[in-house]
């Protein structure tokens, strides 16, 4: 299998959501982007994944499942709340198909949406029993895909180094959430952020980790200079291998300016009829404060840079995603033929990573693209085929080795983005919580009962308030005032349970509540940040 091509794909889809479960409320904006991402793109892509798989053809897939998001798609009260809000959407679409149905134009939209949403209800309810990371291991289990963990709550590294106990948690704790939910150890580790830091080796093989990424400048930077730059990986000191992402395929399809999901015929993200139609018609589908949002309903395609848009046609549509998939195979292996004479019997591996978002939520017809490229690479072209890190690496064992810089995939390539004016305050509220939990566990070597709960609830309470999501989105200015309070909220319960610790005085009840609210990670262990 191994000499049969002159070179690799590797497509690898970075699945991760911030840890948001609100109890507390009926009803909760935030816990939107969980239910818009499992009908836009986790369904979708298990759809194309599943159907490849039924008919035989090989294609080989990584993808990150990171632990917030695993443990959001393992809540029963998520997946029951998911559940009520397909039964609306399907509602919903039934109300549409009725209003449109004397307009020739819209109406066949409307039952492209019914279908769509009855099909997605019926796959989450029947054929998946409401366990999307079951359906998800199965295709690890079939060979389809190779599945990777993540920071545990998704913590950027890089402004942790002077705590390895705080780097050592965020590893341990995703790594092992990965072998209670997967059954297996994690192949590889999508790095939050792609945030790397020379020395973070260590840590991560100290965790059995076999291969990270990193942005293109984390290869191209490294010490000494990789030979082959980005078309094939480095061994960092301590053993694990560096990835790093290939600008070029990376280009041809998130770029909004020259990449294809900005073609006029796709799908129109911004144009929704929760914001579109009548309030009091979509008054039940949007929030109960009477505050519009997106519904998932749209009728429009990009068309043009202007406000004017034209109907959406699905068809069409998806001949676009086949030309573009086309396209896509195309010039990976006018790109690999080229790389392959130029690297002296070394097979090169283009490295394409998105974020799994991409493909569906932001890019509608992204899943379609994706089940295109799979055919078309199985059975089109004979240039390359589709592997994982980890099969790269077990056909390909001799690499170089280098130490990339500290790197980032963010806008500048470094910490900019996770530290800057907007979110610099938080710093220094985490790195004195950080320190506080270390010196919790190395006090408390053997807990017991009440306080053992509490050590753990402190450790859990101190990752999510790590977790990267928060700064990104005090940087970029989207849901600011939540991304702070949840910063907050996770600073002042992990000091107030250190204080009820270091005082004996805990409060039990108080205890519950928070256990039960912030119930990420049952299995933790507080002695995890212990120095080995």
């Amino acid at each position: 299998m191994a000499h049969d091509v002159l070179g690799y794909l590797s497509l690898h889809l970075h699945a991760h959501l911030p840890f948001v479960r609100h109890p507390e409320y009926e009803d909760f904006l935030e816990e939107d982007w969980l239910y818009e991402a499992i009908t836009e793109t986790y369904l979708p892509l298990l759809r194309v994944f599943d159907r490849a798989t039924d008919e035989g053809i090989p294609f080989r897939v990584s993808l990150t499942m990171s632990p917030p998001l695993v443990a959001m798609l393992r809540d029963e009260l998520l997946m029951t709340r998911y559940a009520r809000r397909m039964e609306k959407l399907c509602e919903l679409a039934d109300k549409e198909v009725h209003r449109t149905r004397g307009d020739p134009t819209f109406h066949p939209l409307a039952l492209h949406y019914q279908r769509e949403f009855r099909e997605l209800s019926g796959m989450f309810q029947e054929r998946y029993h409401r366990d999307l990371v079951g359906a998800f291991r199965r295709l690890e289990d079939a060979g389809r895909l190779e599945l990777c963990t993540c920071g545990a709550t998704h913590g950027f590294l890089p402004l942790m180094q002077m705590y390895p106990e705080a780097v050592r948690a965020q590893l341990a704790v995703a790594v092992a959430h990965h072998r209670r939910h997967f059954g297996r150890d994690p192949a590889g580790i999508w790095l939050p952020e792609c945030g790397y830091y020379p020395g973070l080796d260590r840590l991560l093989a100290e965790q059995n980790i076999r291969f990270f990424f990193v942005d293109t400048h984390g290869v191209t930077d490294a010490t000494p200079r990789p030979r082959y730059g980005v078309y094939a990986p480095i061994y960092t000191p301590s053993g694990p291998a560096a990835f790093a992402r290939d600008p070029e395929s990376s280009m041809q399809v998130w770029s909004a300016e020259s990449g294809y999901p900005g073609d006029p015929d796709y799908r129109e993200f911004y144009r929704d009829v929760g914001w579109d139609l009548d309030f009091d018609y979509v008054k039940e589908y949007v929030q109960p404060t009477g505050q519009r949002k997106n519904v998932g309903i749209k009728y429009f395609r990009i068309t043009g840079k202007t406000a004017h848009k034209q109907p959406y046609d699905p068809a069409r549509a998806r001949e676009r995603a086949a030309v573009h998939a086309g396209n896509f195979t195309f010039n990976r292996e006018r790109q690999i033929e080229h790389l392959s004479s130029r690297m002296g019997g070394t097979r090169p591996i283009v490295v394409s990573p998105y974020d799994a978002e991409l493909y569906g939520h932001w890019w509608h017809e992204g899943p379609t693209f994706i089940d295109f490229l799979i055919r078309k690479v199985a059975f089109d072209q004979r240039t390359f085929r589709l592997a994982t890190p980890g099969e790269y690496l077990r056909e390909n064992p001799e690499q170089q080795v280098a130490t990339p810089p500290l790197c980032s995939w963010g806008a500048g390539g470094y910490a900019g983005v996770w530290l800057d004016g907007s979110n610099d305050w938080i710093y220094r509220h985490l790195h004195k919580a950080a320190e506080r939990m270390i010196a919790l566990a190395r006090d408390y070597p053997e807990a017991e009962g009440l306080t053992r709960r509490a050590l753990d609830q402190a450790a859990r309470e101190l990752l999510l308030a790590q977790s990267s999501d928060w700064a990104f989105i005090m940087k970029t200015g989207t849901m600011v005032e939540y991304a702070i309070r949840r910063t907050k909220e996770h600073l002042l319960r992990f000091n107030r349970l250190h204080d009820q610790v270091r005082s004996g005085q805990l409060d039990a009840s108080w205890l519950g509540y928070v256990e039960g609210k912030d119930n990420i990670f049952p299995e933790i262990d507080y002695r995890v940040y212990r120095a080995p």
